[in-house]
């Protein structure tokens, strides 16, 4: 008589970031069945989502549909979805679409959304860059700011300004990549591609509370990013807090600062997931983890990335990095699969820092690797290694190094498009009337926690 054959466990992947990628890679071939949760159908690399932006690369450039990532593996699937609570008794996870989605193991890899500090009314008028839509809806508000600058000749030049004044509020990696970002593209397309706007027009501002930028990195080269923004014609203000966020303003105390375009960039929350467990949370929101990345009392449930905060055994915590995501993922990944054979994993997560990096614009950037620290070009070769390194697939690595190469010899962004005019993008204004807001997603509302990123 044939023996029966055991049935393989189930294993849902809620969030297809760094961290939820990870562990699906890892569980190939393990004798699992996967099913991958995520209300996007691409896996996205966020830390270039600032170059989409300021219009130095295509979308498709740093994101790779889902599906075709684990093409190769057998016994995964994916569902366009997004959770919205889990049942622990039942082991099952609730989705938007009103299914249930049994497991033997759960790993929630929801990563984190902005955090407006209970001025969530601001979200409408200051998005941050979590999306492709966050992104493609940066670049046309800043190039429609330029055209619109344009077209006002010398008629009346204060309006003129007005829409040549970009503010970028918060001083961390994402804050000052953007604000040197922004700087670039405005002042060289100012001076190669109009008529009536040059360099001098535009006005870049960074809005910091802290008394310096890069705030996690050594002091000095706090300094350097801070020089390196300087030179390239930002106005940083440290020690400055925002009051109040209007469509066309930022508000710092008493002085009201007119603006084209705001970028927040100021914090992040992680997303709902500690409610749905019932878990205790940090006060960023993120699920607090044991050693083994499992919420206590449920050795069943994983939590990574950005959703979960980690104590190590020296003191640190666990930095919300992509590096640290991915790494969690590959811990998991062994985690089941030695729980799946029946073995006890008993193992602790350990994080490898392999360095801290910031790029200021082209060719600025600094790298702290703990005693050694890396400043100017030489850290933003670094920087853009490691970048590209990180892309999911070798097509994108090549075509983006291209696009750097071509870059950083021309000064030319080939991504200079303005897209949503006719199909109508929320917050982006042409010939002065807003257009109507999208049908897909609104900025202005919460985010749902769905695996867009960790």
């Amino acid at each position: 008589m044939t023996p029966k054959r055991a049935v393989p466990p189930e294993i849902v992947i809620i969030g297809a970031g760094f961290g939820g990628l990870a562990v699906a890679r890892g569980l190939r071939g393990a004798g699992v069945n996967v099913t991958i949760v995520d209300r996007q159908n691409h896996h996205l690399f966020q830390p270039l989502l600032y170059q989409v932006a300021t219009a130095a690369l295509s979308p498709a450039e740093i994101a790779a549909p889902i599906r075709a990532v684990v093409r190769g593996h057998r016994h995964t699937r994916v569902l366009l979805d997004h959770a919205v609570g889990v049942d622990k008794a039942a082991r099952q996870v609730r989705l938007a679409s009103g299914s249930m989605l049994p497991y033997d193991m759960l790993v929630i890899a929801t990563g984190a959304r902005h955090s407006y500090f209970g001025r969530d009314d601001w979200a409408a008028f200051a998005p941050g860059i979590k999306t492709i839509d966050d992104a493609v809806r940066v670049r046309s508000k800043v190039l429609i700011a330029m055209e619109r600058a344009e077209t006002e000749r010398q008629e009346n030049p204060d309006t003129r300004a007005q829409h040549l004044n970009f503010v970028i509020i918060g001083g961390g990696p994402t804050g000052v990549e953007m604000a040197g970002a922004i700087a670039e593209l405005t002042r060289h397309a100012a001076d190669m591609d109009f008529r009536h706007i040059s360099a001098n027009c535009v006005k870049v501002m960074l809005i910091e509370a802290g008394d310096r930028v890069l705030a996690t990195f050594p002091p000095d080269l706090s300094a350097h990013a801070l020089g390196a923004l300087m030179g390239l014609g930002v106005d940083v203000r440290l020690g400055a807090r925002v009051t109040d966020i209007s469509e066309d303003a930022v508000t710092v105390g008493d002085e009201v600062i007119p603006a084209a375009a705001i970028v927040w960039g100021a914090g992040v929350q992680a997303s709902p997931a500690a409610s749905w467990l019932g878990a205790d949370a940090d006060r960023a929101g993120r699920v607090i983890v044991r050693p083994d990345m499992t919420v206590p009392g449920h050795p069943e449930i994983f939590v990574i990335g950005d959703t979960s905060s980690l104590t190590t055994a020296d003191g640190r915590v666990v930095p919300g990095v992509a590096p640290a995501a991915k790494q969690q993922g590959q811990f998991v990944a062994r985690q089941i699969k030695a729980q799946a054979v029946g073995k006890t994993p008993g193992a602790v997560f350990r994080y490898k820092n392999y360095g801290n990096l910031a790029t200021i614009g082209r060719k600025r950037a600094v790298a702290d690797f703990g005693r050694a620290k890396l400043h100017g070009f030489p850290a933003w070769l670094v920087w853009s290694t490691a970048h590209i390194f990180y892309l999911t697939d070798f097509r994108a690595r090549l075509i983006v190094g291209a696009q750097w190469v071509w870059h950083y010899l021309t000064f030319d962004r080939g991504a200079r498009l303005i897209t949503g005019i006719g199909d109508g993008i929320s917050g982006v204004t042409w010939a002065g009337k807003p257009l109507a807001p999208p049908t897909i997603s609104s900025p202005a509302a919460p985010m749902p926690a769905d695996g867009t990123s960790d």
